[in-house]
């Protein structure tokens, strides 16, 4: 296939970890066209905006099937690679005129797709990273890349509203540590063991560093009761106080970002940030889901679970309850040594 015009990224569905993993496709597609635009969630666009791989970021709101065509028709792109697919999206290509769609193989709609691609970690790979399984997707028109930490750099607004919090903290020349200890169903349930957490978090701080608490706005009263049943004036909730760009900014300011798995995890590692995984669930993949940067690390599973438990219906998450902290320190150790 000859370099192309436009092409187009879409990665609408998933978190916001899903989406920048995803730019890496973008980054791939850049051998082959000169634009890469990108399709993504109205609440994944401010972490694409801040990847240097895509050129422009639309947003797909879930409004009526025509005013997608229409929006992408518009652009005239030359391919499409899809690597969240569902049969709106998959309609909404082929109505475009999109010449080259690229999607998954086995599903009913995947006749709309020109090119269909097996995807791997539904024929039983457990291991390879998902930037890789995406990356297929970029294969399948000749493209490819060997860079695999996605681009997400902070702007001067992002490091100025990051500056403030640390100042409001009274840490603007300290070292400090970020602990996340929410995922996405955190805020979702009645019930978030927070004694691990708190556990670790009083570990660090009595190390000497200052412990900065993070999450999203929907998981402030989670890490607000982390760092005060933690006991230490070092260790401070800054959940909610920023968006994803000021904490990127404050995470590249960090000496190492530790917590669940989850978007803030990704963010921290592309700029930079050492940073410690922690996989509890026995049904998590590592080795699929590992952060991509230059300093990376994660904490497997290691506590019994429940037979078929997921995050999504564990009845108690004792396995964050229970978290091993010793683990966790010497895991992160490790890193930095």
């Amino acid at each position: 296939m000859s370099v192309g015009e436009r092409a187009l990224l879409c990665c609408a569905g998933g978190g916001i970890g899903d989406s920048l993993v995803a730019s890496v496709v973008a980054r791939a597609l850049r051998g082959r066209f000169g634009v890469v635009d990108a399709v993504t969630l109205p609440g994944h666009r401010d972490a694409l905006m801040h990847s240097r791989d895509v050129d422009t970021v639309l947003c797909d709101d879930g409004a009526a099937i025509g005013r997608l065509r229409d929006l992408l028709a518009a652009r005239s792109y030359d391919a499409a690679v899809v690597t969240w697919a569902t049969e709106r999206i998959a309609r909404a290509l082929q109505a475009a005129r999109i010449p080259v769609r690229v999607g998954q193989s086995r599903r009913f709609y995947s006749y709309r797709f020109t090119h269909r691609v097996d995807v791997r970690s539904e024929c039983g790979d457990v291991t390879s990273p998902w930037v890789d399984v995406l990356l297929d997707y970029a294969r399948a028109l000749g493209a490819s890349t060997d860079a695999r930490i996605p681009s997400f750099e902070p702007t001067a607004a992002d490091a100025h509203a990051a500056a403030a919090v640390l100042d409001r903290c009274g840490l603007a020349a300290a070292r400090f540590v970020i602990l996340n200890p929410c995922n996405a169903i955190a805020s979702q349930r009645s019930h978030w063991p927070t004694g691990g957490w708190v556990r670790l978090a009083r570990a660090l701080a009595q190390r000497g560093s200052a412990v900065l608490v993070s999450g999203s706005p929907r998981e402030a009263a989670i890490a607000a009761r982390i760092a005060s049943e933690a006991g230490e004036p070092r260790v401070r909730s800054v959940a909610g106080q920023l968006d994803i760009g000021g904490f990127g900014a404050l995470a590249a300011r960090a000496a190492a970002w530790i917590g669940i798995t989850t978007g803030s995890m990704h963010v921290a590692a592309a700029v930079g940030t050492p940073t410690l995984g922690i996989f509890p669930f026995q049904s998590d993949f590592p080795d699929r889901w590992a952060p991509q940067g230059r300093a990376v690390a994660v904490v497997r599973p290691s506590f019994r679970c429940h037979t078929g438990d997921t995050k999504e219906r564990c009845a108690d998450y004792a396995c964050i309850e229970a978290l091993d902290v010793s683990q966790t320190l010497a895991a992160l150790d490790r890193l930095l040594g």
